[in-house]
C-alpha cells in the first residue's frame, strides 16, 4: 500500500508542477538556511578529542587573586605557571601528561634554495603525541631527558616537512630554527583538530603547530610564549629566571588518567600539592583545582558563544516561516483534490487511508525539499569558503551526519506541514462532491 501511495504522490506532483515546485522550494530554502547555520555551529562545537574524552583532563590550579570569587572552573586561571607545570610533571600517576605553550620563529636549511619562513611552534613535553593521539609518518618523539635539559631536537609537521624536504624522510637531518641547529627526530602525519581543543587560548580554530620542540629548552634559549600571559599581582621581573619563578600563568597542562583509581590518586596528589604550596605562601584562595574533560573544556571556554546560538534560533525561525508557506500551499493543493478524495471515500476508502495517502505525498515533497536544502547548504558553505572569512573557512564543510540531519529535518518539517492539510482533506464529506458530479 505504501508503494501505491508513493505512486499516487508522484503523479499528483506531476499534475501540478508549478505548485509542487513552490512547495519544494519553500522547504528547500528553509532547510538550506537552517542547515547552513546549524552545520557551522556543529563543526565549531565538535569535540576533536571525542575518542579520548573519558580519559583526558585539562588541569587548572586556583592560585589566583584572593579578592575575586572562585565558585566555578571558569573563574580559575585557564593556564598554569612554569613552576607549577614543572612540579606537576614530576608526578608518576598520569599515563601521560603534557605542559606546553605556543612559540615560533624562522626555520630554514643550510645551503638550500628554500627561503626561510616563520613557523608556528609548540614547546611541549614528550608525551604530547601519545596523549593527543598525533600519528607519525617518520621517526618519533624526543627522549624524556629532553624535557629536562637543552637537547636540540625537534619534530616537524607533515606540511613543514613537505616544504623543507619535499616529503622525504628527514629524520636525522638538521634544520635551523631561530638561527640554532636542531636535529629532526620525527615527522607527524597531518593533524589539524578543529576546534583546537588542546589550546583554546590562542584561537579556537587556528592552525596547529608546524614545529614541536622539547620542554627543556626554556632556560637555554629564554623562550617567551607566543600566547596569553596573565598575572594577578605586581611582581618584580628582572630576569628570565624571575619570570620562570613568578606567578604568571602561560602554560597549558593536560593529563591522561585511564582508570578511576588514577583519577582519585591524582586528585589526592593535587590536593597535597596545593596544601604544600599554601605553606610557602602561595595559593591564597580556598583550595580548589579543576580537571575538565575535552567536552567540558569546550563549554567552559565558550567556543560557541551566545551570538552563534542566537543565529541558530533565527535560522530555525526562518524555517518555521517557510513551513507556514508550505502548509498554505499544501492546503490549497489538497483542497483542489477534494472531489477526488470524496469519490474515494464513497467507494469505501477510510479516512485513515485518505489521510495516509496525503501524508505520504507531503513526505515526498519534504524529501525533495531536503535534497534541495542539502544542495543549498553546500552552496552556502562553498560561498563562505570562497569569501575566505578567517577560521570559518576551516569549519564550512558538511559531513554525512549533517546531510542525514538535513534530510531528517526536511521530512519532519514536511510531515508537520502536511499533517493539517492531510487531516483536513480526510474529513471532507463525500456526499457534497458526489452531488456535484
Amino acid at each position: 500500500m505504501f508503494g501505491y501511495y508513493v505512486s499516487l504522490a508522484i503523479r499528483s506532483l506531476r499534475r501540478t508542477p508549478v505548485l509542487s515546485a513552490l512547495m519544494v522550494a519553500a522547504i528547500a530554502v528553509g532547510v538550506g538556511a537552517a542547515m547552513t547555520t546549524l552545520t557551522l555551529n556543529y563543526m565549531m562545537s565538535r569535540n576533536a578529542l571525542a575518542a579520548k574524552d573519558d580519559v583526558l583532563y585539562a588541569v587548572q590550579l586556583d592560585g589566583w587573586d584572593p579578592h575575586e570569587a572562585s565558585d566555578n572552573p571558569s573563574e580559575m586561571p585557564w593556564q598554569l605557571t612554569y613552576q607549577d607545570s614543572v612540579n606537576l610533571l614530576r608526578s608518576d600517576i598520569p599515563t601521560h601528561q603534557v605542559a606546553m605553550h605556543r612559540w615560533g620563529g624562522p626555520i630554514s636549511l643550510e645551503d638550500s634554495d628554500i627561503r626561510p619562513f616563520t613557523a608556528d611552534a609548540r614547546v611541549t613535553s614528550s608525551d604530547f603525541f601519545a596523549l593527543f593521539g598525533v600519528p607519525f609518518i617518520y621517526g618519533g618523539t624526543w627522549s624524556a631527558e629532553a624535557d629536562q635539559g637543552p637537547v636540540q631536537q625537534l619534530v616537524l609537521s607533515k606540511e613543514t616537512n613537505d616544504k623543507l624536504f619535499g616529503g622525504e624522510n628527514s629524520v636525522g637531518r638538521t634544520v635551523n630554527f631561530n638561527g640554532v641547529p636542531f636535529t629532526v627526530v620525527g615527522v607527524t602525519e597531518h593533524w589539524q583538530p578543529s576546534p583546537k581543543v588542546h589550546d583554546l587560548n590562542n584561537g579556537h580554530f587556528n592552525e596547529s603547530a608546524e614545529v614541536f620542540l622539547p620542554f627543556g629548552l626554556h632556560r637555554t634559549f629564554e623562550i617567551y610564549p607566543w600566547g596569553n600571559t596573565n598575572g594577578w599581582k605586581s611582581e618584580e621581573i628582572n630576569s628570565y629566571e624571575d619570570r620562570l619563578n613568578s606567578d604568571m600563568v602561560w602554560l597549558q597542562y593536560w593529563v591522561q588518567l585511564d582508570t578511576p583509581q588514577q583519577i582519585e590518586a591524582y586528585r589526592d596528589f593535587l590536593t597535597g600539592y596545593i596544601r604544600e604550596q599554601k605553606e610557602q605562601g602561595r595559593f591564597p584562595r580556598p583550595l580548589k583545582f579543576g580537571l575538565s574533560k575535552p567536552s567540558e573544556w569546550l563549554v567552559l571556554n565558550e567556543v560557541v558563544d551566545g551570538d552563534d546560538r542566537m543565529l541558530n534560533w533565527l535560522s530555525l525561525a526562518f524555517l518555521l516561516v517557510c513551513l507556514v508557506n508550505a502548509v498554505a500551499l499544501l492546503l490549497a493543493k489538497f483542497l483542489r483534490k477534494a472531489p477526488e478524495a470524496g469519490v474515494r471515500r464513497a467507494l469505501g476508502a477510510s479516512r485513515n487511508a485518505v489521510f495516509s495517502q496525503h501524508l505520504v505525498e507531503s513526505s515526498c515533497v519534504g524529501l525533495l525539499g531536503g535534497l534541495g536544502g542539502i544542495l543549498l547548504t553546500l552552496a552556502g558553505l562553498a560561498l563562505i569558503r570562497q569569501l575566505q572569512m578567517g577560521y570559518m573557512d576551516r569549519v564550512a564543510s558538511m559531513d554525512w551526519t549533517m546531510m542525514l540531519a538535513a534530510i531528517g529535518l526536511a521530512v519532519i518539517s514536511s510531515l508537520l506541514a502536511g499533517f493539517y492539510p492531510a487531516w483536513r482533506i480526510s474529513r471532507t464529506n463525500p456526499s457534497i462532491y458526489l452531488k456535484t458530479q
